[in-house]
Formats: C-alpha cells, sequence, structure tokens
C-alpha cells in the first residue's frame, strides 16, 4: 500500500506559519497576491502541502511568484540564496545514473523532483526568477533540458557570477556537489 503523501495538522500549521511569515517579508515577489487565498488553496490539496513541506526541508525556502500575469495558478518557486543543500550532488535523471559505471551519486535531479511532487525549473524560468532576485552566487542549478540536447546525452545547467545569468550544458551523467536543482509547485 502507497503511504499517502499528507503532513499531519501540526506539521500543516508549522509549515503554514513559515510560508506565511516568508510571503510577507518578500512581497516584491508576488504583488496582488492575497495570503488568504493561497492558504485556502493549499488548505484543499493536502499533497501540495506535503510538497511545500519536501521543498522546505532540503533548505529550498520554497515562497510564491508570479511568473505569469495571464495565469490564475499560483506558483511557489525555491528562493534559497544557493540551490538547495539536501537537493544537490545528482545528476541530470535516471539514464544518466544508470550510464556512470563508477562513483555514482545517490540518485538524480528528475526522479528526487518526481517524489516530492515539483518540476524543475525551465531555462526561462530560471532567468525570470533571476529577474526577481539574484541567486546561485556560489552553486549552479540543473534545468529542465530541452529532448534534442537530452538525446545527445548532454543537459543544461544555470548560475548567475558577474552580475549575469549564465546557461552551461555538460553530460547528463555529471554532478558535483555545488550542483542541485531548484523546483517550482503549481497550485
Amino acid at each position: 500500500m502507497t503511504k499517502k503523501k499528507q503532513l499531519d495538522a501540526e506539521h500543516t500549521v508549522a509549515l503554514l506559519i513559515i510560508l506565511k511569515k516568508r510571503f510577507e517579508q518578500n512581497m516584491h515577489r508576488h504583488q496582488g497576491v492575497d495570503w488568504v487565498e493561497v492558504e485556502n488553496r493549499l488548505k484543499q490539496q493536502p499533497e501540495k502541502l506535503w510538497s511545500l513541506n519536501q521543498m522546505e526541508e532540503t533548505g529550498g525556502e520554497p515562497d510564491v511568484v508570479i511568473l505569469d500575469t495571464k495565469s490564475k495558478e499560483i506558483v511557489f518557486c525555491d528562493f534559497a540564496v544557493e540551490t538547495p543543500k539536501g537537493r544537490r550532488s545528482l545528476c541530470y535523471d535516471r539514464k544518466a545514473l544508470e550510464s556512470r559505471k563508477e562513483h555514482k551519486p545517490e540518485s538524480n535531479a528528475i526522479d528526487i523532483a518526481e517524489i516530492i511532487g515539483i518540476e524543475l525549473l525551465t531555462e526561462e524560468q530560471y532567468k525570470q526568477l533571476q529577474s526577481i532576485e539574484n541567486f546561485d552566487l556560489k552553486t549552479s542549478s540543473w534545468v529542465k533540458t530541452p529532448d534534442d540536447i537530452r538525446a545527445l546525452g548532454g543537459a543544461i545547467f544555470c548560475d548567475s557570477r558577474y552580475g549575469r545569468v549564465f546557461t552551461y550544458h555538460n553530460g547528463a551523467q555529471s554532478y558535483y556537489a555545488t550542483r542541485g536543482f531548484r523546483g517550482l509547485l503549481k497550485i
């Protein structure tokens, strides 16, 4: 039997307090969004609260962000200054992990994101977040890699250096202690 991905009442209250405080301290990320609406939607979708808790526990510091002004979805993204500590040292996907002959990392970004119930950011979403705040000044984050690049064995990641956002490529099987991934959760 699969265990339900749901927080108990005590953890739900504690997480909502953290999220509300972060929301109120960072209004520039989500101008025009009302916390009461966010909280009501979250309470109607307990599996999303579980995912947000996983984002928080892995060091993501999730907060609401407006990525598409036309959308009615509420979007949470990781806003930790550096790529979340609990989601580093991962190769890109399962195929990449299985291709490593030795020194395999524990897992991969795509599988961890799926387990948590979040998505990797696209390159464009990553750049949008960087236009709101600077992060990944010492780390880097895998981003959703286009199929044509992945078919050739590569994957892409981004970071911020010298006041600019950079997109790089690497073999999907590579992993580094300073590379992880940032997530996105739509409510």
